[in-house]
């Protein structure tokens, strides 16, 4: 793979980091031979600051780690796709992307289904803290018998919605079907990229139909 790539001039050669599992853009960094080599031995992101000229480790001082799912070239063996498990935000200013500011077309650059990500993030800080009167912190506090009739009724409150073909009404039982799922998720310990992953590996033709 090494003699395959097609460094720049300085020896350089940018690489395009991805959620591995909703293929986000999180990041574009670059690597010299040095750091795609640590990248490949190590399994975690390794880049070259063109600021610093230096080598750094992604999430080495943060924690917000990303471990290499996979690394695919372009077809001109320029650029480098890289497929990670992010362990936190890939942008220093703490947002999951760094690519959220737009410029043109879209009214906003987050994918709209970084929406679940973001959700989990909350659900998950309120287990963790409890805040008095939230009702994350109820479902949490009556525990899982709770939180799975909540599922249940919310499931059933989809179908009635979609039997009476009310649109406008399926969004929004839909939409708490969806929350109450993912504090179920949390209070089993399971994280929405497990599932998702599922889904990725069904689409790839790995598991069930």
């Amino acid at each position: 793979m090494m003699e395959e790539v097609k460094f720049d001039e300085k020896g350089l050669v940018p690489a395009i980091v991805q959620d591995a599992t909703t293929y986000e853009v999180l990041t574009l960094a670059y690597m010299n031979k040095e750091s795609l080599e640590k990248t490949m031995e190590t399994g975690e992101t390794w880049f070259y600051s063109r600021s610093r000229q230096e080598l750094w480790n992604k999430g080495a001082t943060s924690g917000n780690t990303q471990k290499v799912v996979s690394m695919q070239f372009d077809c001109d063996k320029d650029a480098i796709a890289v497929k990670v498990e992010p362990a936190g935000p890939a942008c220093h200013r703490g947002t999951t992307s760094c690519f959220d500011a737009p410029f043109y077309g879209e009214e906003s650059g987050a994918l709209p289904y970084a929406i679940l990500q973001q959700l989990e993030q909350v659900i998950a800080d309120r287990e963790q803290k409890r805040p008095e009167g939230a009702y994350t912190t109820y479902l949490f506090d009556k525990g899982v018998d709770k939180i799975l009739k909540k599922v249940g009724e919310e499931a059933a409150e989809v179908i009635i919605a979609a039997k009476n073909r009310d649109k406008e009404e399926l969004q929004w039982e839909a939409a708490d079907l969806l929350y109450h799922l993912l504090v179920l998720l949390r209070e089993q310990d399971l994280a929405l990229d497990d599932v998702l992953s599922v889904l990725a590996r069904r689409h790839e033709g790995k598991g069930k139909e």
